[in-house]
């Protein structure tokens, strides 16, 4: 079996990368050993940790026990699986954010006034990650929660934190991201891509519609912090029946500006 490992990240992160000197080893194969659980595998043994992680059994003991007694872990003796306390890590990332504090009542805006769910998301390697949501109360196809994640390349507040990097950064992202298209008509090619996002970087918004899902349709707009640069985003998701994808643009793209502009003044970026 192949050894399951988080993409490798490290050209996105070249330019701001310490020495490797400074780094602790120990730490990053904890945290790895944290991230081979998953929805598919809620509960692994040690030696399907060991074979997921690409380390030894014996590493892999030592690190599970020492989050085991840290309360991250817990085991029946065959079976660890991970507890709440997780969400501590997760939980303290969130509480730092300005955006936290503030966004919450303002997406509630927003909803209020379009009837369609909001949320928010930061751009983590390939993926968003999303950091604050209001759902419409409709049954949506896509189940998100906090903390979810989506591939970058096909949603709409991807784009626009893409459109936002700087050519290195984007450079870097095209060279690990994995384009398999979600749905017919998912943009699927490097080139097309970078079309689309030069688009939306001119045009300050950006929308998907049926690439993710079908039946699905998202419109985002970036959320600058203090110095301007963009560091999250904010969209509206709908059904695709629900209107045309100029009466979605009409309706919702206003709204989402204006709670762009009441959430960057608040936002340290």
């Amino acid at each position: 079996m192949e050894p399951h490992m988080d993409p490798d990240l490290a050209d996105l992160d070249a330019a701001d990368s310490p020495a490797r000197s400074e780094l602790v080893q120990s730490l990053s194969r904890g945290l790895a050993i944290i991230r081979t659980f998953d929805r598919e595998r809620p509960s692994m043994t040690l030696s399907q940790v060991a074979a997921r992680t690409g380390v030894s059994r014996a590493v892999a003991r030592r690190f599970l026990h020492t989050l085991a007694a840290d309360g991250y872990v817990s085991t029946d003796g065959k079976y660890f699986r991970l507890t709440p306390k997780v969400l501590d890590l997760g939980y303290a990332y969130l509480s730092s954010l300005d955006l936290w504090e503030v966004a919450q009542p303002i997406m509630q805006d927003v909803v209020a006034a379009t009837g369609e769910s909001c949320s928010a998301s930061v751009l983590d390697g390939t993926d968003i990650v999303y950091v604050a949501r209001v759902a419409a109360g409709r049954i949506m196809q896509v189940g998100l929660s906090i903390g979810s994640r989506l591939p970058a390349h096909c949603s709409s507040m991807g784009r626009v934190l893409l459109a936002a990097q700087p050519p290195d950064k984007l450079a870097a992202f095209f060279r690990i991201v994995d384009m398999t298209p979600r749905t017919p008509r998912t943009i699927a090619t490097e080139a097309a891509l970078r079309q689309e996002l030069c688009r939306v970087a001119a045009q300050g918004f950006a929308m998907v519609d049926e690439e993710l899902e079908i039946g699905l349709r998202s419109l985002s707009v970036p959320v600058r912090g203090r110095s301007g640069q963009v560091i999250a985003a904010i969209n509206v998701s709908c059904h695709a029946s629900s209107a045309t994808s100029e009466g979605t643009l009409a309706k919702c793209l206003p709204v989402l500006q204006a709670a762009a502009a009441k959430l960057s003044p608040g936002i340290a970026g």
